[in-house]
């Protein structure tokens, strides 16, 4: 289990970007996953929000929905409501599809499938829907850091509205 220690203790800010998450396999189980997930994520959300934070940028799932028969999508859409209820001037909520991300170089465990899945998608990409195409960790932030300061009201971004 990862010791977040004085990570709730925040300074005084107006926006908070947020996109912790593992795997169930990381984690280790459903339950350790849910506290990295779900817990922290609130806390850290409820944290910045006693603090005086206006808007909030959170990285989620496509497919998010608490009322998921898939327990990660059901935990993303459990966070969703979770945060939506703290009352934020702005919630911005990005929905990617598969991250394309360099997982090695990040010293994260490479996914078995994980290479050869982006070279197809990378072949077949014009015929993929834009919100189901994979997408760069950095176009999501990017998304994130164009959406957030002027967000009023709650707001989904999916990929095809990322990339």
């Amino acid at each position: 289990m990862v010791d977040f220690g004085d990570l709730f203790a925040l300074p005084n800010v107006d926006e908070v970007y947020l996109a912790l998450g593992t795997t169930i396999k990381v984690a280790g189980s459903q339950a350790a996953f849910r506290a990295v997930d779900y817990d922290t994520n609130l806390k850290l959300a409820r944290a910045a929000r006693a603090e005086g934070a206006k808007r909030l940028g959170l990285v989620s799932a496509m497919g998010a929905s608490a009322g998921s028969p898939i327990f990660y999508n059901r935990v993303k859409g459990e966070l969703e409501d979770a945060v939506s209820q703290l009352g934020f001037e702005g919630l911005v909520i990005a929905r990617p599809s598969f991250l394309a991300g360099d997982r090695e170089s990040l010293g994260q465990p490479v996914r078995p499938g994980e290479k050869l899945a982006l070279k197809v998608s990378s072949l077949l990409r014009p015929v993929i829907p834009a919100n189901l195409r994979s997408i760069d960790p950095a176009s999501v932030a990017n998304a994130l850091l164009q959406n957030v300061p002027t967000a009023k009201g709650r707001q989904v971004l999916l990929s095809g509205q990322m990339a």
